[in-house]
């Protein structure tokens, strides 16, 4: 199923197995979502309410996505057609594991953190999965069409647009450094750039910027 193949995908390049399964998580009906939930148009959205001794976590999907995904599977064949949609599912998962990893070691998450987070698991595993497919082609159109020609929804976003962007502008800059990198290789990611997304994947947020600051 298309979103445990995400999750396997993030998972093996940072080298973070998660016990969970995606689809335990999963919700496809708004009307199953907590009221507090504030996005009614959004077709991706991980939902965290905090208890006094618990943490509950669900994954919204729109159905009508994942239909449109298990017609034209980006994992086989990545397009313009589907790209969109492959991205939405991936934040999506991409949210899911990076909230249940650091979870499962009692580091707590910023809003921050998990979308900058996202916004480079969309760009290192797009690049990986089109090399994959494209073994002789490198996508470099692919900063461009995530960072620059992207815009963010207003009406998504709220009060949070400048969080929003600092994330996006703080990926671009990672993922800017890791394409020197990623075009030295004939292989998908390569050694040394899994090693670096690996370190990177475990900082707080606050080292994860000084890190991008540093240029390195």
């Amino acid at each position: 199923m298309i979103l445990r193949r995400i999750q396997d995908l993030i998972g093996g390049i940072y080298d973070v197995p998660i016990a969970h399964d995606v689809y335990d998580f999963l919700v496809t009906e708004r009307t199953q979502l907590p009221q507090s939930a504030p996005h009614a148009s959004a077709e991706e959205e991980l939902i965290i309410v905090e208890e006094p001794d618990a943490v509950g976590v669900s994954l919204y999907l729109d159905p009508q996505l994942l239909e449109r995904l298990k017609r034209a599977d980006p994992l086989e064949r990545l397009d313009a057609d589907n790209v969109e949609d492959y991205w939405t599912a991936l934040e999506g998962v991409s949210h899911f594991v990076y909230f249940a990893w650091n979870a499962g070691h009692d580091k707590p998450v910023s809003i921050l953190e998990l979308e900058m987070q996202a916004e480079i698991d969309k760009y290192v595993a797009t690049f990986a999965l089109l090399r994959r497919q494209s073994p002789q082609r490198f996508p470099a159109e692919l900063m461009r069409l995530l960072f620059e020609r992207t815009r963010i929804d207003p009406n998504l976003a709220g009060a949070r647009q400048r969080m929003y962007r600092a994330a996006s502008c703080y990926a671009e800059r990672f993922c800017r450094q890791l394409e020197r990198g990623l075009r030295d290789s004939r292989a998908e990611l390569g050694r040394e750039v899994l090693a670096q997304l690996r370190r990177f994947y475990r900082l707080s947020d606050g080292r994860k910027m000084a890190h991008i600051e540093r240029g390195r």
